[in-house]
């Protein structure tokens, strides 16, 4: 199973499940996919998908940083439950 199939069938299961929040992530990770597909005009391989969830795992961790700062702990929960959701 390609890491792509893994993603789509996490899809499949957070809608089941009914679990806006995940499902959320997952879809922007997908949508954060198709545009480098745009981009490059190319099929990503499962190496280039695992740099894309890198690079959002560090895009949040750098937002949770800025949220604790700012005194939005809602903001930085919200964050740091995106990047499980990415880490699985």
């Amino acid at each position: 199973m390609t890491l792509r199939e893994r993603i789509t069938s996490d899809m499949k299961d957070a809608m089941r499940a009914h679990e806006a929040a995940r499902l959320s992530t997952i879809r922007m990770l997908l949508a954060e996919m198709k545009q480098k597909e745009v981009d490059e005009r190319k099929k990503l391989d499962d190496s280039d998908i695992e740099k894309i969830v890198v690079k959002m795992i560090k895009q949040r961790k750098d937002s949770v940083e800025q949220y604790l700062a700012g005194k939005r702990q809602d903001l930085a929960d919200k964050e740091a439950n995106e990047i499980k959701v990415l880490e699985g």
